[in-house]
């Protein structure tokens, strides 16, 4: 009898040693200290229109300088685009497809599974808008299938999912389920329960602000959860009003990028919006031009890996001057800065 249990065992022990094994994160999104922390917890650095990237100071639809891949390089970890239908195929583009079109949102779709695949201890969330209302089951999921990610996404077991409910980066990470996927409207979990709906569960603070000092207020958010329980995302990018007559054109602004997105401007945002969610940390911070200026700084500093340092005297705003520095890269010189006034008034008469 002896001698059977011995053989079972040793089966046992056989089997367990063929299984395949799966190490555990001990690293995440960069830091050991995330793995045991709630994904509500940590705060993320986001590229406002991601895709709507370019190199060329006169495209004034853009509000990136950085592709994709290099937004995740530089540790970009929410990525957002408005979506929009263009010759019968779902596109990321900014507005209209006519002033930026950012390409098939299938070919954006696969840049970000390269990088899950190659940064397995990464947790990224991707937040699009569906102002044209596109359904989830017919539109949406078949492109997600095509790329790989469907099996990544983060799944609730219920939505809404409160503030406190949410797992640990490390808990994502080691189940495989590191992508949050959003989706401003037409959400709906009963046909893929993968998209989640945004304004359940995440608000937002105002959008399109031309006020430097980034006053804060709740500005979108849906029931039945009430704001404490939801988690929050801060736009804080700069925009200009190049013609101040009814809605006006507002454009994104790349002159002063590196000093909205310094440390200084992102925390004084952060100090104003506090109140209005518990002194809690935003966990979304949504910025244009993210590779200007101190974004993933400010993101250190917030998840308690750096501490916050007067401003130096050559940050990019010095406290005691406030005198803004010329832009990397070189000034704006007359010519530029009378195409950057006139060319968005040019394109929204011809295509607006």
């Amino acid at each position: 009898m002896r001698f059977l249990w011995m053989v079972f065992a040793l089966s046992c022990a056989a089997l367990v040693a063929g299984l395949p094994f799966k190490k555990r994160a001990s690293v995440c999104n960069g830091h050991a200290e995330l793995c045991s922390r709630s994904y509500a917890n940590v705060t993320f650095i986001g590229a406002h229109d991601s895709f709507a990237f370019s190199d060329n100071s006169l495209a004034v639809s853009r509000d990136q300088r950085l592709n994709i891949s290099e937004q995740l390089d530089l540790g970009v970890r929410l990525l957002q685009a408005q979506s929009h239908v263009e010759d019968d195929e779902l596109h990321f583009c900014h507005t209209s497809c006519k002033l930026f079109d950012g390409g098939p949102v299938l070919h954006y779709l696969k840049t970000v599974k390269t990088f899950l695949d190659t940064h397995p201890n990464e947790v990224l969330t991707l937040l699009f808008t569906n102002p044209e209302g596109q359904p989830v089951d017919a539109v949406w999921k078949p492109l997600f299938d095509q790329a790989g990610l469907t099996t990544m996404a983060f799944v609730p077991d219920h939505v809404p999912l409160k503030y406190s409910e949410w797992p640990t980066l490390g808990q994502m990470i080691n189940t495989g389920k590191r992508l949050v996927v959003f989706l401003d409207s037409g959400a709906n979990t009963t046909a893929v329960d993968f998209i989640l709906p945004e304004f359940q569960m995440v608000w937002e603070t105002p959008f399109s602000v031309t006020n430097s000092s980034f006053p804060c207020s709740i500005d979108r958010i849906q029931g039945p959860l009430p704001s404490e329980d939801h988690l929050y995302m801060i736009n804080h990018s700069l925009n200009k009003n190049y013609f101040p007559i009814g809605p006006g054109i507002i454009v994104s602004d790349p002159v002063d990028a590196n000093i909205t997105n310094s440390v200084l401007s992102i925390m004084e945002n952060v100090r104003g919006c506090a109140p209005l969610a518990n002194k809690r940390n935003p966990n979304f911070i949504l910025l244009d031009f993210v590779g200007d200026g101190e974004a993933i700084e400010a993101m250190e500093v917030l998840n308690g890996f750096q501490s916050l340092d007067p401003p130096a005297a050559n940050s990019p705003v010095n406290a005691n001057s406030g005198v803004r520095l010329d832009m990397e890269g070189g000034r704006f010189g007359g010519l530029e800065m009378f195409l950057l006034l006139i060319v968005p008034v040019v394109v929204e008469m011809f295509y607006v």
